[in-house]
């Protein structure tokens, strides 16, 4: 069975996630739901719509499904925000159990 990809937008200089803070999680100790695109050009769209004057800082990095819940425990994200729609943006949050 093959196994849904997943797009991540990644920092070139840093290395860290493009992520989304609920106003709840502002206060607390959470890292925030890591952003996930179903296709790259998702991902690419998100970028050029919401971040065009720093868009040539990050890179979109592809993850196999099954690797996504090691990924929120190594680096302690909340969760993940599947973006469903990149330019408006809808976005599904999900924590993390």
């Amino acid at each position: 069975m093959l196994s849904q990809v997943y797009y991540l937008v990644r920092s070139k200089a840093d290395g860290s996630y493009l992520l989304a803070h609920l106003n709840s999680d502002i206060k607390s100790s959470e890292s925030g739901y890591l952003l996930i695109f179903r296709e790259h050009f998702d991902a690419l769209s998100y970028l050029n719509k919401h971040g065009s004057d720093v868009a040539e800082r990050f890179a979109v990095e592809s993850v196999p499904s099954t690797q996504v819940g090691s990924l929120l425990k190594r680096w302690g994200f909340s969760g993940v925000g599947i973006v469903q729609e990149p330019l408006l943006p809808k976005i599904e949050f999900f924590s993390h159990t």
